[in-house]
């Protein structure tokens, strides 16, 4: 097995300590992480382990497990890796506090899914009793698949649905015109090597932070969804033409414009 594939996660190797320190194979071994994302972590300051052999082999205590459990966790809430690692160096991102917000998200999709299901369940029922639904429901139900793909909670979906109601049609259509032009500005300006700073760049990202804010409502929680969403989507970056680079640069246009 190459250092490059991924370990399948399962009964401990013989000799390998619960206390640790565990070695990086072993460590991959129980975790089901490949060696190769465990010797990015370390190349990127994010989980150096804590001890070498005197080889220089990583050797990886209990403190270095416990943050390796913080890193997945805020991964898979959505953080990119530099995010993580300014997370780690904040005081209030104790284990506790990721342990916990992994566990609210958990919930939060728990109860997406039961939104979701129920609702496929009543259309079901309806098409075995009447053989028909409404248009109407079709279109709800679509909607729902659509904003449940951005990990929106049903509270959050709920809001989403009275903003779009709220707008109207021909203003939601005209945004949707609009997002493609202004990305291709923004890009534009990116590829020239225009700074953050320059007014040109500023327009443009206080126009992408008003349309973020037209469909979030100002709702934290739901533009960060829709942000995790395009992180783990390669064909909606690919088909919006947005990337990493894009959003970087919107948001150093952003902290230009604070006083």
């Amino acid at each position: 097995m190459t250092n490059g594939t991924r370990r399948r996660a399962g009964p401990r190797r013989p000799g390998t300590d619960d206390a640790g320190p565990w070695k990086v194979g072993d460590l991959a071994c129980r975790t089901g992480l490949s060696i190769r994302t465990l010797h990015w972590y370390d190349q990127l300051g994010l989980l150096r382990p804590s001890q070498r052999t005197a080889s220089g082999h990583r050797l990886y205590g209990p403190a270095d497990v416990q943050r390796l459990q913080q890193i997945r966790s805020l991964r898979h809430l959505g953080f990119t890796l530099e995010e993580i690692r300014d997370c780690l160096r904040q005081r209030r991102f104790t284990p506790a506090r990721v342990l916990r917000l992994h566990l609210e998200e958990s919930r939060a999709q728990i109860r997406r899914e039961q939104h979701l299901a129920g609702r496929l369940e009543r259309l079901a029922d309806r098409l075995d009793a009447t053989g028909e639904v409404s248009v109407d429901e079709l279109m709800t139900l679509i909607e729902e698949i659509t904003m449940s793909e951005h990990d929106l909670t049903p509270e959050q979906l709920a809001e989403v649905q009275a903003r779009g109601r709220m707008l109207g049609e021909a203003h939601i259509r005209a945004v949707e015109a609009e997002w493609p032009v202004l990305i291709a500005k923004v890009r534009a300006e990116l590829d020239q090597g225009t700074p953050p700073s320059d007014p040109r760049v500023q327009e443009m990202a206080n126009r992408w932070r008003e349309l973020v804010q037209g469909f979030t409502g100002g709702n934290p929680g739901i533009e960060k969804a829709v942000a995790q969403r395009y992180r783990q989507d390669p064909e909606l970056r690919q088909r919006t033409g947005l990337d990493g680079r894009i959003f970087a640069y919107v948001q150093q246009a952003w902290a230009a414009a604070k006083p």
